[in-house]
């Protein structure tokens, strides 16, 4: 049976699936991404095809486990930035999604720092339907209040919402239903966060298109500049998840840079049929 090569890495357990087009191109419907991406099978929050080189960057191509196209991957950036370093033997890698350029760089072992660019604040630009203050977005689900909602847009949109007990609420229940809501024409990411103290946070996330994630290098920088703009941190934090911690910096020129580990590169085989 013919087969695609493939790779599967991680970062702090947020796991893609790496297909490398700079040669060959190779194609996979919809309903196979979602039954690749069904955890039941090989699984995976993500799956991204790098696609032949524009210029100095390589542009990414990246589908959530649900099917469909996204943005932004931050962790995912991280991987195949780490993957095409080991490739072509330099620490220096710049990453092309379909609304930004990504600058990556090798630091240390299975250690990469992406600069994610700059946040959008606009209502317009994260997107929401109503021309409301994007810092104060107030939500009732499942006739449950949720206020003081931050949204932000990093290269995809998120929501955070700041509160001591983050894990109270079942994501695997609310997360949708927010994720769908129909202020998000786009849908959205789904964050509740805890801040420990100034230079710390601890996340709960869910992803919108992927569900419920051990961990999510977008969620991290949209919280790190919410908690920012609401004076809760500093511009440097660690934001925490189950299995590790990113730390972002969002500079004094508003640039978002997050750094953090990966795995190693796994080769894999992916059946065509």
């Amino acid at each position: 049976m013919a087969a695609i090569n493939a790779y599967r890495m991680d970062g702090l357990g947020n796991d893609f699936i790496i297909i490398d087009r700079r040669k060959n191109y190779i194609e996979l419907s919809k309903d196979k991404i979602i039954e690749l991406g069904n955890r039941a099978n090989i699984g995976f929050d993500q799956i991204i095809f790098i696609e032949k080189k524009e210029e100095n960057s390589y542009p990414i191509t990246i589908y959530n486990s649900d099917g469909g196209e996204v943005s932004a991957c931050g962790n995912g950036a991280r991987c195949v930035a780490y993957l095409l370093s080991e490739d072509l033997s330099t620490k220096k890698i710049q990453i092309k999604t379909n609304n930004r350029l990504l600058n990556a760089k090798i630091v240390g072992d299975f250690q990469v720092e992406l600069e994610m660019g700059k946040p959008l604040f606009g209502f317009e630009e994260i997107p929401l339907s109503n021309k409301i203050d994007p810092r104060n977005v107030i939500l009732n689900i499942n006739n449950q209040k949720f206020s003081e909602g931050f949204c932000v847009n990093v290269g995809n949109p998120h929501i955070i919402f700041f509160s001591k007990d983050y894990l109270k609420h079942d994501l695997k229940v609310i997360g949708p239903k927010i994720e769908n809501h129909n202020l998000f024409p786009e849908k959205i990411n789904v964050t509740f966060a805890d801040v420990i103290d100034k230079k710390n946070i601890k996340v709960n996330v869910w992803e919108r298109g992927a569900g419920l994630t051990k961990a999510c290098g977008t969620a991290a920088c949209a919280t790190a500049v919410a908690s920012f703009s609401k004076n809760l941190t500093e511009r440097k934090v660690q934001i925490a998840f189950d299995q590790g911690s990113l730390k972002v910096e969002y500079n004094n020129d508003n640039n978002i840079f997050m750094t953090g580990p990966v795995s190693k590169i796994n080769e894999i085989n992916i059946s065509k049929e």
